[in-house]
């Protein structure tokens, strides 16, 4: 299988159980996760040499995220063991109406404050097929920003394919900071994922279409994507389309551009929902594997992204514990939920 490479910020979720409030919670549970750890962890499952970068406490709060990558066959390798402390967050699990809430505690976390003396992104990027970042690392500090240009410049110095989830986070930093810094980043990307907002926040475009009052057909975004292909030379442009109608209760689909054809993937009708969050990391873990696999064909990378996704829904935590074999059942159809034995 093939080597790929993540970078970014691996954190701490806290949350109060089932789906008590933050005030009613007498204690949380502890789960790590993050956009780049989740892809990585995706991709292990799907049996590809998944390494993960980041920067780590060495003290055994720092450990609770080590152990928890290398449980699911993460390469740790390249993780500096440093800095003062790791980023927590805060997740309120919403249902029905009421919306889930998030609360960061990450502040100077060891990421944060990483300096270019931390990695040699040459060696770390020596053999591998692809490189996968997010909106959120830039926007975590200044200097994480810059190690975010630095990885992509060595990804391109060595043949790596390079792949972006846009992420846009209204708690990090305004449009106009992201786009000041993810516009030109994208020089180095071949395939760029996010959704409408992503890609309206974090580089300025917008779709023909209002997703809040339920248009996401895909006539509103093909004008939209061969813009973003056109300036910024992007291979693929692929975006997620959420249809919101509760907190326990989305559809889901995505769209595919490759410079020549359009592709709407099948839509899934997601209810009750366990844990979204993830939701788009297993999306794009699903789609960096699947355009590997399936050699660059766009409409089966595009179902299985989807698929993978839908079934993440399915499941508590950051990480989307599914294998290849479950992920390819539904895509052929297989969606009855009938006991397997």
């Amino acid at each position: 299988m093939s080597k790929i490479v993540t970078f970014g910020e691996i954190m701490l979720r806290l949350s109060p159980e089932g789906n008590d409030r933050f005030i009613q919670a007498g204690s949380f549970r502890v789960i790590p996760g993050g956009g780049e750890a989740n892809v990585a962890v995706s991709l292990a499952n799907y049996g590809h040499d998944s390494c993960y970068v980041t920067k780590l406490p060495s003290h055994e709060i720092g450990q609770i995220a080590i152990n928890a990558l290398k449980s699911h066959g993460v390469n740790t390798e390249f993780i500096v063991r440093a800095g003062e402390r790791i980023g927590l967050y805060y997740a309120e699990t919403g249902s029905a109406m009421r919306p889930s809430k998030v609360i960061y505690d990450r502040a100077h976390s060891a990421i944060a404050e990483a300096s270019v003396d931390d990695f040699d992104f040459d060696t770390i990027m020596e053999g591998a097929d692809w490189f996968h970042w997010s909106g959120i690392t830039p926007a975590i500090s200044d200097s994480a920003a810059e190690l975010t240009r630095r990885a992509c410049e060595s990804a391109k110095r060595h043949g790596v394919t390079v792949s972006v989830d846009l992420n846009f986070r209204k708690k990090l930093w305004t449009p106009q900071k992201a786009q000041s810094i993810m516009r030109p980043l994208m020089q180095y990307v071949d395939v760029c994922i996010g959704n409408e907002e992503d890609a309206e926040l974090c580089l300025g475009f917008k779709p023909e279409a209002n997703v809040e009052a339920g248009c996401t057909e895909a006539e509103g975004y093909k004008e939209m994507f061969q813009k973003m292909a056109e300036q910024f030379g992007f291979l693929r442009v692929v975006s997620t389309l959420r249809e919101s109608f509760s907190a326990t209760h989305n559809g889901w689909k995505a769209l595919a551009y490759d410079g020549k054809n359009f592709y709407c993937s099948r839509r899934y009708d997601i209810e009750p929902i366990v844990d979204r969050v993830g939701g788009g990391d297993a999306f794009s873990g699903g789609l960096i594997h699947a355009l590997l696999k399936y050699n660059g064909d766009q409409e089966a990378a595009l179902e299985f992204a989807v698929a993978a996704s839908a079934l993440k829904h399915t499941i508590n935590g950051d990480f989307n514990l599914v294998r290849e074999e479950e992920v390819e059942s539904l895509v052929k159809g297989n969606a009855n939920g009938r006991i397997q034995r």
